[in-house]
């Protein structure tokens, strides 16, 4: 059931399962809670209160906010986890694994753990050299980009494609339908390339002020970066020593969470003290 929470420059949706400590789920630009919901489902079960919410722009959420930058949703993730009762556990996915940075550097007393699927946390530089190299890369840079840079939801849905590698999750073709009429209500791509084209400076900035447990999830065949190992070394580097660490999920793209919820949620779990359940 959706509910929603005004905050400064408009309403934010989301929808709460379960009993327990907290977590707020957050889904990357583009997307929408939907995705995390199987991840939802099991953490739920396992004892946790869980709320999934949509980014401003997406989803249920409204439309026409003045700004898009992880710090802006990092303040709407803080607003929710006041609003629920927090202290809560934030995970959050590209984009948002920043915001979810922000978020517990800001508000330490907050924020008891964050989760980062496939983040978006440092200032991004074209690897020319993966370009050449590598094909998986280069498609996924030029089909981002072009989503991006065109606002054309037509390349997004052949962008997730390549970013979902080797066979689909169960409910594939329905959730990217679904999403797709999402994203062509007006104004709804303008969104997404408005926050694609925001640097991650502010998160980046923040690494080092984290002092909760920060656990990093990889997918050993994201298409955004040449080498997905070495951009999540580089986050848990760029943190205090003993704050991070990475785990590297082979076969995943840039969505771990959504290409295998039952094992991801298995690996939030064991962070988190609470399995696994086996």
């Amino acid at each position: 059931m959706t509910e929603f929470l005004e905050v400064d420059g408009g309403r934010i949706a989301y929808d709460v399962t379960g009993q327990g400590p907290l977590i707020v789920l957050a889904p990357g630009m583009g997307n929408n809670r939907a995705a995390f919901h199987p991840m939802a489902a099991e953490l739920a079960a396992a004892g946790f209160r869980v709320a999934t919410t949509d980014l401003r722009g997406h989803g249920e959420s409204s439309d026409e906010w003045p700004s898009y930058t992880r710090a802006d949703v990092a303040g709407d993730l803080l607003a929710l986890v006041k609003h629920l009762g927090g202290p809560a556990a934030i995970v959050g996915h590209s984009f948002t694994g920043g915001s979810a940075t922000i978020a517990a550097a800001q508000e330490p007393d907050l924020v008891t753990a964050i989760v980062e699927f496939a983040p978006f946390t440092r200032v991004q530089k074209m690897n020319l050299g993966g370009m050449f190299s590598n094909a998986r890369y280069r498609k996924g840079t030029t089909l981002l980009m072009g989503a991006i840079l065109l606002r054309n939801v037509g390349l997004w849905k052949r962008y997730l494609d390549h970013a979902y590698p080797g066979a689909k999750p169960a409910g594939y073709a329905e959730s990217v339908a679904a999403l797709e009429a999402d994203l062509r209500k007006p104004g709804r791509m303008a969104v997404v390339g408005r926050f694609g084209l925001v640097p991650a400076a502010d998160a980046e900035a923040r690494l080092a002020d984290v002092r909760c447990p920060a656990l990093i999830v990889m997918g050993a065949l994201d298409p955004d970066w040449a080498d997905p190992r070495a951009e999540g070394e580089a986050i848990v580097a760029a943190m205090q020593p003993g704050i991070g660490r990475l785990h590297m999920v082979e076969g995943a793209g840039h969505y771990p969470h959504a290409q295998f919820p039952h094992e991801m949620a298995e690996v939030v779990l064991d962070f988190l003290g609470a399995g696994p359940r086996g």
